[in-house]
């Protein structure tokens, strides 16, 4: 008889480990075990027989993996937390004692720690660190914003605030930007570096009101990990595009002191201050040698449609974001003081436009506000002060954004100062088929296939000319039937009075064959003159897929019949399918009943005040 299994010796109660079993297996505080798995990436896991994996009990408990816990047992960072422990003692000890010098001593031998290898072992190559930077750049963009406080160390502010500029200079310089979009949180980015999708949000600009609900302790332990990554990050960045890191400045074309002579910061601020302002190009490693233009590659495709169409596709959009790249080259722009400039400046300069300010706003401004090669002048207010230049463009901030949106240049009417903004629009929906599409990016996208597909207009515009041409042709030949009908009607008019006279009367069957005749000879006429109307009309694109199943089931019998022969075990997966696109539909009616009396409250305001 083999030997009998115990309860609770394999399975999930050996497989997970609670937390107050942890700490006592790594001899850590709650604090210092939070710290460690946060820096090494362990979360707890809720097992799936949490009465199996607690050993029988209900108890409430937070589970870990015991193959976690041990592999946190190694970390050489558990020495380090207990040397720091013994650190904070001794220092309590001698500043009670009113002990200075010893005080002094044991600050300068203060334990430090390095998160290098962690980095190295959470990311094992590049990709990997760049397709996990998203929440690295929204945490140092946000630790960049605050002010000086007591919750947070100072020092991590200025490191976020250093890598934050080092990543947007590294932007700016790739031209890597691809969208834009404010909203009520802050301001989202988008670019694309090395194949992958980079996605982070930036904090407005606003008084700071420090939150009581809010541990600083965890979020700080995070971006001490953060900081970390992303400097490697940084420097593998700068690295492969041939600039020195820490970046340096290429030229010092401007003063720190106003035209009265003030100072904007003190001598130890110049250098950071001139390299945040993000107007001056950085210097590169080796001399800048002019490259030709990468083409793309040709390589021998099959017969096969699908293999064509991707190739067209990718060459269309690598030939799109080319063009974005330089949307702004040529313009010169001059932003007001009221205007947030950091955001600004950050995209124009990553579409290849020029950019400046006032002196005494800020260090960076490359020319003045009587420059006579400024093309738009930015400004957020109702109206313009001091002198207008007529070789300008007054502009609101929303056109910049919405420009590297539509992926052109907008016209500057709907956005002269003071005017109703249009709605500024997400990027970052993509509409799927039946969702709703507001006009307003309906008629973008018209404009954006306007733009791209010149070819297809001019073949449609040929089109319209031959229609034309048919349609004239139509026309005549139609005009020339029916005076030739006319004539007929009139010959055979007189052969039946002719008739009528010699037999002397018809019987009624006669007289309906003749009223037949007439009816059938009128529609006929009719019919030609509706084809020579015929005239080229604005047609809904339709999917492919969309017009095969409406062929499929044009019928409503063989619908039927087709949801007749699913399955019982599919039937419930198809309603619920069916459900959901009835729900899409709904919403999608109600957001366009919405827009629709959202419309005609507007035009009765418009009608009044014109009225006024």
């Amino acid at each position: 008889m083999g030997k009998m299994k115990k309860k609770f010796e394999s399975g999930a109660a050996t497989s997970y480990i609670s937390r107050n079993q942890a700490l006592k297996k790594l001899q850590l505080t709650l604090p210092d075990f939070r710290r460690l798995c946060i820096l090494k990436g362990v979360y707890p896991h809720e097992p799936k027989n949490k009465k199996r994996a607690n050993k029988g009990s209900t108890a409430n408990k937070t589970f870990y993996y015991l193959k976690d816990i041990q592999f946190l047992s190694h970390e050489p960072l558990i020495n380090k937390f207990r040397q720091f422990k013994i650190f904070v003692r001794r220092l309590k000890k001698a500043v009670a004692k009113n002990n200075p010098e010893a005080a002094a001593r044991l600050r300068d031998n203060k334990p430090l720690y390095e998160l290098h290898h962690l980095v190295k072992e959470r990311y094992p190559t590049f990709v990997d660190a760049l397709r996990d930077i998203d929440d690295a750049l929204c945490m140092c963009f946000l630790f960049a914003t605050f002010p000086r406080q007591k919750r947070v160390y100072m020092e991590m502010v200025e490191l976020c605030r250093r890598l934050s500029v080092e990543f947007m200079h590294y932007v700016i310089c790739s031209k890597s930007l691809k969208k834009v979009f404010v909203s009520i949180k802050g301001i989202y980015y988008q670019a694309e570096i090395m194949g992958q999708t980079i996605n982070w949000i930036v904090p407005h600009q606003f008084s700071y009101n420090p939150p009581l609900d809010v541990d600083f302790r965890i979020m700080a332990t995070f971006t001490e990990f953060y900081t970390t990554a992303l400097g490697f990050v940084n420097f593998r960045l700068f690295q492969l595009l041939g600039m020195h890191y820490p970046p340096n400045l290429s030229l010092w074309t401007t003063i720190h002191r106003t035209e009265q002579g003030e100072e904007l910061c003190c001598e130890e601020e110049v250098g950071n201050e001139r390299m945040a302002a993000l107007n001056q190009l950085l210097e590169m490693q080796t001399t800048s040698v002019e490259e030709e233009e990468a083409l793309p590659d040709n390589f021998p495709l099959g017969s096969t449609a699908d293999d064509t169409s991707h190739v067209e596709e990718a060459r269309k959009e690598a030939e799109a974001h080319k063009k974005l790249q330089s949307l702004f080259r040529g313009l010169k722009l001059f932003i007001c003081r009221e205007v947030p400039r950091e955001s600004l400046v950050f995209i124009v300069r990553s579409f290849g436009g020029e950019i400046s300010w006032d002196t005494t706003v800020c260090i960076g401004a490359t020319y003045g506000e009587d420059e006579e090669s400024i093309t738009h002048q930015i400004i957020d207010r109702p109206s313009i002060l001091g002198k207008q230049y007529l070789s300008r463009y007054y502009v609101q901030p929303q056109w910049v954004y919405d420009c590297v949106n539509a992926r052109t240049l907008l016209p500057t009417q709907d956005y002269l100062p003071g005017a109703v903004l249009p709605p500024h629009l997400s990027p970052f929906v993509d509409e799927a088929e039946g969702d709703y599409i507001p006009p307003e990016k309906q008629s973008l996208l018209n404009q954006q296939q306007g733009v791209d597909g010149a070819i297809a207009m001019s073949r449609q515009s040929e089109s319209s000319v031959e229609d034309e041409e048919y349609a004239d042709k139509e026309e005549r030949e139609s005009s020339a039937a029916e005076s030739s009908d006319e004539d007929e009607e009139e010959g055979k008019e007189d052969e039946e009075e002719e008739e009528e006279e010699k037999e002397g009367a018809e019987t009624k069957e006669e007289n309906a064959v003749v009223t037949r005749k007439r009816r059938r000879n009128s529609a006929e006429k009719e019919s030609v003159q509706k084809k020579s109307n015929i005239a080229v009309e604005k047609g809904i694109p339709e999917s492919k897929a969309q017009s095969e199943r409406a062929d499929f089931f044009s019928n409503k019998e063989e619908k039927k019949l087709a949801v007749m022969m699913i399955p019982r075990k599919r039937k419930r997966l198809y309603e619920k399918i069916i459900y959901g696109q009835k729900r899409k539909t709904r919403e999608a009616l109600k957001l366009q009943e919405k827009r629709k009396a959202h419309d005609k409250v507007k035009r009765k305001q418009g009608g009044a005040a014109a009225a006024e």
